[in-house]
């Protein structure tokens, strides 16, 4: 079977556009170019920007609001979901911009509580209520990053979530395999989107990564959509539990 029509009969459920920069956007439109059908799933505010793009994917199902932190979306969401599921797309990180803005030792009971639920602990309540369509197994992935197993300047609690995602990752995808179903965390470095414009000092963060990284770049949104459809391939079969990093090498540099 060629690339371009390898998940052809596949149905993918994606998390977390919330615009053109998404990565889950790029992920959406590689998934659909190899065949897939896909169905959005985004938060309330972004329904304006997603009525604008949804149009443009081929093989779309549907576009549909989803809190995932509100219980009753959720339930709702998966309970109209009519047609089985083979992709899973959590593409879903958030902090309150207060946390970005002190040490770490100062970060707030509260901000850790929204940092780990929507970034981290998203990906079980979701995953959950997934399962019943998911009978066939599937291919699970959500996005991380370097900071979550290194500390990262300005990165803050962020990085705690997303060790704990990583952390998630490899717990679901024990208690998942005898069922065929894989979870996996995709960790690009560092990318111009939406949620990345809170981090302070980002922009430093892209040129260093550029001139220490051995490829001498970043990663786009569409090396990360790539990697993303082979995950959700049958190529990938025996691949879970992993973080599967794409950023020009620069994690194996051993200076700074």
């Amino acid at each position: 079977m060629s690339r371009t029509h390898r998940l052809k009969g596949k149905t993918a459920v994606v998390f977390g556009v919330a615009s053109e920069e998404s990565i889950a956007w790029a992920i959406a439109q590689e998934l659909a170019a190899q065949g897939a059908q896909i169905l959005l799933a985004y938060q309330f505010r972004y329904h304006s920007r997603i009525k604008d793009l949804a149009p443009k994917l081929p093989n779309l199902l549907d576009y549909r609001r989803c809190d995932v932190q509100n219980d009753k979306e959720l339930d709702s969401f998966f309970h109209a979901l009519k047609t089985p599921v083979d992709i899973l797309v959590h593409s879903i990180a958030y902090a309150p911009a207060t946390s970005f803005q002190k040490p770490l030792s100062q970060t707030s009971s509260e901000d850790f509580t929204t940092a780990l639920q929507v970034s981290a602990h998203s990906l079980a309540k979701i995953l959950g209520r997934a399962l019943p369509h998911m009978p066939d197994g599937g291919s699970v992935m959500t996005m991380s990053f370097l900071g979550g197993q290194r500390a990262v300047v300005n990165y803050n609690v962020m990085g705690v979530a997303k060790a704990a995602l990583e952390a998630y990752v490899r717990g679901l995808a024990l208690e998942l395999g005898p069922r065929k179903i894989r979870v996996n965390a995709l960790s690009p470095g560092p990318i111009q989107t939406l949620a990345a414009s809170g981090i302070p000092e980002f922009e430093y963060m892209l040129s260093r990564t550029r001139e220490l990284a051995p490829l001498r770049e970043t990663a786009t949104q569409e090396d990360v959509a790539k990697c993303a459809a082979f995950l959700a391939s049958e190529d990938a079969r025996m691949i879970t539990g992993q973080t599967i990093l794409i950023d020009g090498g620069y994690s194996i540099v051993g200076y700074l």
